[in-house]
């Protein structure tokens, strides 16, 4: 069995871009551009217990496209990567790859991980301590003769800016020199599909900014399905085109991360994609609007929804804040009296947490912020409109 990240045997929004001249970025991008085999999309449907989770998931990943499959740990996006892999076999399922066939329970079909074309990056990248970074990558090459085995991996990590960390331990490595040994690792045989299992969890803040735009690079130029399981939303937009949001083995709902913003399928994919969720009771209102009587006090208006129990799903950035008895003069049609309990500077923007009946937050300009001179303890009117009020069926 080869190693765990050079191919499949061990365990879905904007891009980030490459900025002009950041030359790891430029090495990382030239490493997923090697000849490869022609490419076609990634295809599984699956249905299998994993301990108690009953898991069932569906998907289609075209070739030169990121998926990710975001969501909260034990959703079952591990273990759908470890299906493709061939590292867990379902109970009913297909898998397939580049025209090939990996897997068919129906036909017996069950090709052994070394012999699926896959490049496996784990979350905590999975390196041979004992082993050299060049000697990590050559692990990959076992299909090619054991003499261009230290060439071809001195020019893999070459092309990821680490030719002069080639002889270095993975422990004397920073958190992405590590990363990018094990990107080098898992392109190093030219795969046919590419598999991130949280690949920047494992990153202290400060590295992860600039490992996100490497890795960004990587995936962009790699022309193979991509597939990355995380849990962090802004993370899956960030770095794919389409994300597939998990809950308890099942994808409740995919597409772009604009798209699943504005038009969440349920309170826990706005929930999840980063919406304040409120919870209440819906009725009819006067020409076609939607009454929202919210639990433990309060009325929203929105434009549409369903009578009965729902949850109501408003982003940060739409919620403005004005002095008690000011409301703000704008199209808003839902005002609330908060209590701010917070007050967070998260770069140009400012975070502001308010106790209401249920819980709010707002998210408003340093400028805004500064103006209404917010304090734990003040007093204000948060305000927005009801066509940013989002209602859902509970």
């Amino acid at each position: 069995m080869s190693a765990p990240g050079g191919n499949a045997s061990g365990e879905s929004g904007a891009r980030a871009g490459r900025p002009a001249g950041d030359p790891a970025s430029e090495s990382a991008a030239r490493a997923a551009r090697p000849p490869a085999p022609a490419a076609a999309g990634l295809s599984l449907a699956v249905r299998t217990d994993v301990g108690a989770l009953d898991l069932d998931v569906g998907l289609d990943v075209a070739a030169g496209e990121c998926v990710a499959l975001a969501g909260p740990s034990g959703a079952g996006k591990t273990s759908v990567l470890r299906i493709v892999a061939g590292l867990l076999r379902p109970a009913h399922g297909r898998v397939s790859c580049g025209g090939a066939d990996w897997l068919d329970t129906e036909r017996g079909l069950d090709l052994p991980a070394e012999r699926r074309r896959c490049g496996y990056v784990f979350q905590e990248y999975a390196l041979f301590g004992h082993l050299s970074a060049w000697r990590n990558v050559a692990y990959a090459l076992h299909e090619i003769p054991r003499a261009q085995r230290e060439p071809r991996a001195r020019e893999q990590l070459d092309r990821f800016g680490l030719a002069e960390r080639a002889g270095a331990r993975p422990g004397t490595l920073s958190g992405g020199e590590r990363q990018r040994v094990a990107l080098a690792r898992a392109l190093a045989r030219r795969p046919a599909a590419l598999l991130l299992d949280e690949p920047l969890s494992a990153l202290d803040a400060r590295t992860r900014a600039a490992a996100a735009r490497q890795l960004a690079a990587v995936i962009r130029d790699a022309a193979v399905p991509v597939l990355l399981v995380t849990h962090d939303f802004t993370e899956a937009a960030l770095l794919a085109e389409r994300i597939a949001v998990m809950d308890r083995g099942r994808v409740l709902q995919q597409g772009t991360a604009s798209a699943l913003a504005a038009a969440p399928a349920s309170a826990f994919v706005a929930d999840f994609s980063g919406a304040v969720v409120l919870t209440g009771e819906a009725r009819r209102g006067e020409r076609g609007a939607t009454l929202v009587a919210l639990d433990g006090g309060g009325e929203l208006t929105a434009l549409e929804g369903e009578p009965g129990p729902v949850a109501v799903s408003i982003y940060p950035w739409e919620v403005t804040l004005s002095p008690p008895g000011e409301v703000a003069h704008d199209s808003a049609r839902n005002h609330l009296d908060v209590e701010v309990v917070s007050v967070t500077t998260v770069g140009p923007r400012v975070r502001v947490g308010l106790a209401a009946p249920q819980p709010l937050t707002a998210e408003l300009s340093e400028h805004s912020a500064r103006a209404l001179d917010l304090a734990a303890g003040s007093r204000a009117v948060a305000s927005f409109k009801a066509a940013a009020t989002r209602v859902l069926p509970r």
